[in-house]
């Protein structure tokens, strides 16, 4: 039973150690008054810093949350610790020998530094042992760990800076030498550097380039592990430190012990995706990046940076920078942080690389310079979320921009600040191609975007077009029914019908202009196409065999409704002698879907041009051919409205 520290030895540890610099390994504290530091609370959520240490009197207080107490109780608090482990860990700092009453110590087998303590000097000795392996020449084994750092632009130097190592394939080298160094089996496996198999305990990681993650403090507390090996049985590319009483990976970020000055210095916190995207931040001069480990960014992570960049409501806004792959998962990861950025006051950026290189491929192929202006040449946040958002959309279609206009709409009305919204909204509506006006009266009625909502947003397909085409013995109800009080479709169905039942007041030519394109309705380009693709002498021949040869040519999904287009009375007036409909009325049906076919490509037209002149690097030839485009097409249509009005 582990006895009770001397309290004499308590208050030592207590006048010996510094408040201020125990609470500036995990707070960013700026002068606040005589005697006084203050800085955001580390126990609870705040945007304006309200935690307040007195060094001179050896406390803490916040008027947020209301926690208080000296250095122990603060290390307590932030690390998780028992009261007993609290002044161990302090004490080991110290280089402080404590004293226990009743003979006891703090653990069986009277070791004087607590649990904690032990795990991380196990962490701190395997790490030893797996960077000296990797820089021993004698070891063939290690060379695959080298050149792989090599491949990616590391040296030597650039190893031992980050303590990178390598951990044999033998599977019980590390074991073996923790235990001649004194760690117990149970140590080794509570720390998550060994398992235990029905052979006794072995190593976790076999055969793996290995870097140590280190709370803010600097001790290593777990590994990160990459696979090098083909036979490598575990087949996960990384592996990482399974949860452990001193690893919590949700609240560790990877390059923080050495990235946190520099983040608290510019304000500004560089987020990369992987341990080797980190190192080429770093030796690139962003010193501020970091990276998680193992799991996606989250709130905790947030908690932790926003302590240490200072980032709060008043004073110049702090930056955070995301950096991901230009890929289908990098983007679903931004719209997650995107999702979260209502709990920054920061300013959040994305940073996304040519071709869709990471920091460390950047680094390699173009230079330590490119991966400092990827950082600098960031986006915000909101725009990069609006653009992954409207990219899903064909906005060349008047469906597709009305689509990506309600998608957009809920973030931007998720924008903190509300005088921003209106010259966002103008920004977007250039971008998608749209009125002004249009997209802002979107905004007011689709309100903000939920966290859960900005990773996966349901869309509906941006054309009718995607409609699936019905299997053969499918109903014919699997395409839309027609809208016939839209006008347009009145017109599409009108003339369908004059076309089925009166074959021979039509020229080969006109049938042969008409494209599917101008039908809006998918319904009626189907029996469009079984029209075209019947043969042009079967409309000479009877009105029966017409109608059968539409029908057999039709796909089976609208042979009902070719059917019912083949008797369905045209609302116009017969010609008494003919019994035909006037000519004039079957010409007005094709100058009708022609003239709205034409306006919705002149929509189309326009909202491209909207967007080319809204596009800083627009190409101007591109420019000028899609102003051309717009000018023909409403040639056309002037053109086509005089014919009809002759």
């Amino acid at each position: 039973m582990a006895g009770r520290i001397r309290s004499e030895d308590i208050t030592t540890v207590k006048e010996r150690t510094s408040i201020e610099d125990v609470v500036r390994d995990h707070v960013t504290l700026r002068p606040a008054g005589v005697g006084s530091l203050k800085g955001l609370c580390p126990f609870h959520d705040e945007k304006t810093p309200s935690f307040t240490v007195r060094p001179a009197v050896g406390t803490y207080h916040c008027f947020g949350c209301g926690e208080s107490g000296d250095v122990i109780a603060f290390v307590q608090n932030v690390e998780h610790l028992t009261f007993t482990e609290a002044i161990e860990r302090l004490a080991g700092k110290l280089g402080l020998e404590l004293r226990y009453d009743e003979g006891g110590g703090p653990r069986e087998g009277g070791v004087s530094l607590g649990t904690r303590a032990r795990l991380v000097e196990a962490h701190r000795v395997a790490q030893e042992f797996y960077a000296s392996l990797l820089l021993d020449t004698g070891r063939p084994e290690a060379r695959a760990g080298r050149d792989f750092l090599r491949d990616r632009g590391f040296d030597g130097a650039a190893a031992e800076q980050f303590g990178v190592g390598f951990a044999p394939q033998g599977g019980e080298a590390l074991a073996r030498h923790l235990r001649e160094r004194g760690f117990t089996e149970a140590e080794l496996v509570t720390a998550g550097l060994c398992g235990r198999g029905s052979r006794g305990l072995y190593d976790r990681f076999r055969g793996r380039l290995v870097w140590p993650i280190r709370d803010t403090t600097g001790d290593t507390i777990g590994f990160g592990a990459r696979r090098l090996f083909d036979d490598d049985r575990i087949a996960a590319k990384y592996l990482n430190t399974a949860e452990t009483p001193i690893y919590k990976k949700s609240h560790v970020l990877y390059g923080l012990d050495a990235a946190k000055k520099a983040i608290a210095s510019q304000r500004r916190a560089v987020v990369v995706e992987g341990y080797t995207d980190v190192m080429a931040a770093h030796l690139s001069g962003v010193g501020e990046a970091v990276a998680t480990c193992g799991t996606a960014f989250g709130v905790d992570h947030i908690k932790v940076l926003r302590r240490i960049m200072r980032d709060e409501t008043d004073g110049p806004p702090a930056r955070v920078v995301f950096t991901f792959d230009g890929d289908a998962a990098g983007q679903k990861a931004a719209m997650k942080a995107f999702g979260e950025d209502q709990r920054w006051a920061a300013q959040s950026f994305v940073a996304v690389a040519p071709d869709g290189m990471d920091p460390c491929e950047l680094r390699l192929a173009r230079g330590e310079s490119s991966v400092r202006a990827l950082v600098d040449d960031a986006v915000p946040m909101f725009e990069f979320a609006v653009r992954t958002t409207i990219r899903r959309y064909d906005l060349d279609t008047a469906e597709g921009r009305v689509e990506a206009m309600k998608a957009v709409a809920p973030i931007i009305g998720s924008i903190r600040d509300t005088s921003l919204r209106p010259e966002y909204t103008r920004t977007v509506s250039g971008w998608l191609g749209i009125e002004v006006e249009q997209l802002a009266a979107e905004v007011r009625r689709a309100g903000r975007l939920r966290h859960d909502d900005a990773g996966e947003r349901r869309h509906r397909p941006a054309s009718t077009d995607e409609v699936p085409e019905p299997g053969p013995g499918e109903a014919a109800a699997s395409l839309p029914v027609p809208n016939l009080r839209d006008p347009v479709v009145f017109t599409e169905r009108q003339l369908l019908q004059a076309l089925i039942q009166y074959p021979q007041q039509f020229g080969d030519e006109t049938v042969a202009s008409l494209e599917p394109e101008a039908f809006t309705a998918p319904a009626h380009r189907a029996v469009l196409d079984g029209i075209r693709i019947a043969a042009p002498a079967a409309r000479r021949g009877s009105t029966a065999g017409w109608v059968a040869a539409v029908g057999e040519a039709a796909p089976l999904s609208v042979r009902g409704l070719v059917a019912e287009l083949s008797v369905a009375s045209l609302p116009t007036r017969y010609d008494a002698a003919s019994g035909l409909p006037p000519q004039r009325y079957l010409d007005s049906l094709v100058a009708g879907v022609r003239d709205a076919h034409l306006g919705r490509l002149i929509a189309d037209a326009t909202a491209a041009v909207r967007r080319a002149q809204n596009d800083p690097d627009a190409d101007p030839a591109d420019l000028r051919e899609r102003t051309m485009v717009l000018h023909r097409l409403e040639l056309d249509r002037v053109a086509l409205r005089e014919a009809g009005a002759s």
